[in-house]
């Protein structure tokens, strides 16, 4: 199991797994990619894991893993400038003073008043991770608050958090930790869902929602890696990289009730191959219920990845369809960080870090075929070079014209990692136009 230098780590229900093979394209289609900064040079930030979220003026703001002032990682902003051109600021560079949150991975969230919420998977009292705001003061600068340090692993509280959070309506905040609650103490806690509540004169207090327990063999999911996503009902969903009725992690599912408690159901759990296995990123949910995600490997190809869907049978029960084996030939290869998104027409979006025309690492796209089928297309390849970037762990971000942003973790000038753009080249009539998000 890869772990990328960092820790990784009830009842499941009988499901059926369908595999369905994939059509694909991997020539590059009309996209155009540029590279819109190169992180590395002074006290910049180097090598973002995360998505980018784009605020009503079109900046840009993301995060780095290492680098700025301390090299415990940044937050930054890009923002557009006439002529096609982007400035990139750092907002925050993490120090490792003891309360400060070290090593952010997850991307940011915006609130309605333009504050910035994160997690650092260490640091903080514990160094065992933070929940963090940054604020726009008046001129012009930005002011960080560690809103909560995750305690430690000994104790019932959660222990180093990689996913990005989101809100309810309400304005609390929910995440899930890699480490840390009661169970699988021998390893070090198996994760844990929370939530983060805001109080009296901007305090914060959390409330551990669910501790997993699957790393002592209960079935159970351990070690959410990705974020969380809503349905229309309030129920929760995501993903553990562990854990599982095969030890290869799990869909799970959150729901509330009446008392203020939440119960967790296992929808799926992976593996064995071909089945894809290792889920690292969230999910995404569309119209009719169903829930698509990526693995880290398994698949048809052992080592690479898949992208899966699963649909609600009516019955309480979930049913898998894996929608594509990566590593194929010059087929992508390796989405392990990456949280999907979706357009307007069903259509799927993410990246790899590796695979490609020259093993770089690409953008691809899933387009459902009207007949049951999937077509795959890769928009582009990155070339491993120190102009391009390569390598991209994070997933993408649409803005209102369907171009596409993410970062690069290697690559660039500096060989630290890019922002890039992916934009449509007109004419492209026999492309898929993402016109609402």
């Amino acid at each position: 199991m890869r772990r990328k230098g960092f820790s990784i780590g009830l009842k499941a229900l009988a499901i059926s797994a369908v595999f369905l093979l994939v059509t694909s394209t991997w020539a590059t289609t009309n996209w155009n990619e540029k590279v819109l900064h190169s992180f590395g040079s002074g006290t910049d930030g180097m090598n973002s894991w995360a998505a980018l979220v784009s605020d009503a003026a079109g900046n840009l703001y993301g995060t780095t893993v290492y680098g700025g002032t301390y090299n415990y990682g940044t937050v930054f902003e890009l923002s557009p400038s006439e002529g096609g051109g982007w400035t990139e600021t750092v907002l925050h560079s993490f120090n490792y003073n003891g309360t400060d949150g070290t090593y952010p991975a997850a991307g940011m969230i915006l609130d309605a008043a333009g504050n910035l919420y994160g997690t650092s998977i260490y640091g903080g009292t514990d160094d065992a991770g933070t929940v963090f705001e940054l604020s726009p003061t008046v001129g012009g600068g930005w002011t960080e608050k560690v809103l909560y340090s995750f305690t430690s692993i000994v104790y019932d509280d959660g222990a180093f958090p990689h996913g990005s959070l989101i809100f309810d309506a309400a304005g609390n905040l929910y995440g899930t930790t890699d480490n840390g609650g009661p169970y699988c103490f021998l390893h070090q806690g198996c994760g844990t869902v929370f939530e983060l509540s805001p109080g009296q004169g901007g305090s914060w207090s959390e409330t551990v929602l669910y501790s997993f327990s699957g790393g002592d063999g209960t079935g159970d999911g351990a070690n959410p890696l990705g974020g969380l996503i809503f349905d229309a009902f309030g129920n929760v969903y995501g993903t553990t990289f562990g854990g599982g009725l095969h030890g290869q992690g799990t869909v799970f599912e959150l729901t509330p009730t009446a008392g203020g408690s939440w119960t967790e159901s296992v929808l799926y759990s992976f593996g064995p191959l071909p089945d894809g296995q290792e889920p690292w990123a969230g999910l995404i949910l569309d119209t009719a219920g169903n829930l698509y995600g990526t693995t880290s490997i398994g698949g048809a190809y052992t080592y690479y990845g898949t992208v899966f869907r699963l649909t609600p049978d009516g019955n309480g029960s979930w049913t898998e369809t894996l929608l594509h084996s990566f590593g194929d030939d010059k087929d992508a290869a390796d989405p392990a960080y990456v949280s999907l998104i979706s357009d307007a027409a069903g259509n799927l979006y993410g990246t790899t870090s590796g695979g490609g025309v020259y093993n770089g690492g690409t953008v691809f796209e899933f387009s459902p075929d009207g007949s049951g089928g999937w077509t795959e297309t890769l928009l582009h390849s990155f070339p491993n070079n120190r102009i391009d970037g390569y390598s991209p762990y994070a997933g993408l971000t649409f803005d209102s014209a369907g171009n596409l942003y993410g970062t690069t973790n290697y690559g660039g000038t500096y060989r630290e990692g890019t922002a890039f753009e992916l934009s449509l080249v007109p004419p492209c009539t026999s492309c898929s136009l993402a016109s609402s998000r």
